[in-house]
């Protein structure tokens, strides 16, 4: 009888062996699994910063729900994993992954820091935009510099004037 139990309940782990295997050579597996670590980051920080009630919001109210829906976003791209047939390909990276693009598009947000910390608003604005759009290998400098010039006007008019974030729109360092 006892055989016959172990024998019943073999399949079953063998069923489950195949499908963790299945689920860890996807990479909608792993980006679920990102967006529940960050979700859970924010969702966890979130309170210590006060999140007060649904009509008296505290600063911590919006990274806590952000991160409860973060980690709700998670679980559904990871649970799509599970839909997906097993004979469809799905490498983590690119056959050749463009480590050029991928460093200028993370760059980019780095140039506003640096820039716009010492130089200004507009300054960081241009060079996020410029930086990042040269990871695009159809951009030349040209049409990357009239993007950043483009979106540097609108974004520093939108973000200065309309909403008006206390940064400065143009600064010099030493400059008081």
């Amino acid at each position: 009888m006892r055989a016959a139990r172990e024998f019943a309940g073999r399949p079953s782990k063998d069923r489950e062996e195949r499908l963790l295997r299945r689920l860890i050579s996807k990479r909608d597996f792993y980006a679920g699994g990102m967006l529940i670590l960050f979700g859970l980051g924010a969702a966890l920080k979130g309170p210590d910063y006060g999140s007060g009630t649904l009509m008296h919001m505290g600063p911590g109210f919006m990274p806590t729900a952000l991160g409860v829906i973060l980690i709700l976003l998670g679980i559904a791209i990871a649970g799509t994993a599970i839909a997906t047939p097993a004979g469809v390909d799905e490498r983590i990276l690119p056959d050749h992954p463009q480590w050029f693009a991928w460093g200028c598009i993370l760059a980019g947000p780095l140039m506003f820091i640096i820039f716009g910390t010492y130089f200004g608003m507009f300054p960081g604005t241009f060079m996020c935009i410029f930086v990042s759009a040269l990871g695009d290998k159809t951009q030349t400098y040209k049409s990357a510099f009239v993007l950043a010039a483009l979106v540097g006007v609108v974004g520093t008019g939108l973000f200065a004037y309309l909403l008006q974030v206390p940064m400065p729109i143009l600064t010099w360092p030493g400059a008081s």
